[in-house]
This record gives structure tokens, C-alpha cells and sequence, in this order.
């Protein structure tokens, strides 16, 4: 039997989201939906350091902006689909997790129930944090003009 096809947009989607999540949102979430999935852990979430590269104006040449840690784990369901995750920070049990639902989003099954259960409320906690974040930047924001004058000759 072959396995499902899963539209690669969309599940960059979901794992975006899983990353950026709060571990104490996902990990109420995960009790109040009762998730006790069979799984192994393939990778145990394990901590590393990455480097971050940015561009100047977005545009720019790229170059090195600093460091970071990050924790991965790799975990397979008893149904043999695997899931994994790549968290910012060290928290290993989250990690874990994120790594379970991506697994269980992909079966056909669980997937529109953990899409309005557990992802949309995750994005939605995640744009309400950033409102308020740009919210917060704008009341300090100032705008710098230039007067042009005439011509000095």
C-alpha cells in the first residue's frame, strides 16, 4: 500500500507552526486532546548549536548573524510513518512532541481534527503574540524625514 501524498506547502505549514509554539500551549493542548499515540523515538531530542544567516535589507550579501541552540527529534508511530521536528531552544520534551503530531498529521485519519484542535489554535496564539509584539514596536516608532531645500549655489 502506498502512502498518502502529503502537499509539502502545507506541511511546512504545520511544522512552522509547531515550532514557533509555546511548549506549555502544546503541552495543555496535547492533555486536552488526549494524545497517547504508540511511538518510538527514532532520534532521541538532542541540543545543538546552529548558526543564523541574515541579509542586509533582505537583499544583501549574506553573512553570519550569530548562534543559536536548537533541539531535534525523530519519532516513528506504530503505523511506521515517521515524524520529526526542529525546535529553537533546549526543551527536549517539546521537541518530542512537536515531532508526534507532525507524525500524526500526516495520517488522513487525525488530520483534520488535529488541524482545527491543535494547529489553528497554535497559529492563532502565535499571530496574537506578534500583533501585540508589533503593537508594542509601533508605539515607539519614529519616522525621520528630510527637508529638501533650495538650491544653495
Amino acid at each position: 500500500m502506498d502512502a498518502p501524498q502529503i502537499d509539502i506547502a502545507q506541511r511546512q505549514q504545520w511544522m512552522a507552526v509547531l515550532a514557533h509554539s509555546l511548549p506549555q500551549e502544546l503541552a495543555a493542548l496535547w492533555i486536552e486532546q488526549k494524545l497517547h499515540p504508540e511511538y518510538q523515538v527514532i532520534r532521541p531530542a538532542e541540543t545543538g548549536l546552529v548558526q543564523i544567516q541574515a541579509r542586509m535589507g533582505a537583499t544583501g550579501q549574506r553573512f553570519f548573524a550569530g548562534d543559536t541552540t536548537l533541539t531535534r527529534s525523530v519519532v516513528q508511530l506504530a503505523n511506521g510513518t515517521y515524524g520529526y521536528s526542529y525546535i529553537q531552544g533546549r526543551d527536549k520534551a517539546h521537541a518530542e512532541r512537536c515531532a508526534v503530531i507532525d507524525a500524526l498529521m500526516q495520517e488522513h485519519i487525525q488530520f483534520q481534527t488535529l488541524q482545527e484542535t491543535v494547529i489553528a489554535p497554535l497559529a492563532a496564539n502565535r499571530e496574537q503574540r506578534l500583533a501585540a509584539r508589533r503593537t508594542q514596536i509601533n508605539s515607539s516608532r519614529v519616522d525621520f524625514f528630510t527637508l529638501v531645500r533650495g538650491d544653495n549655489a
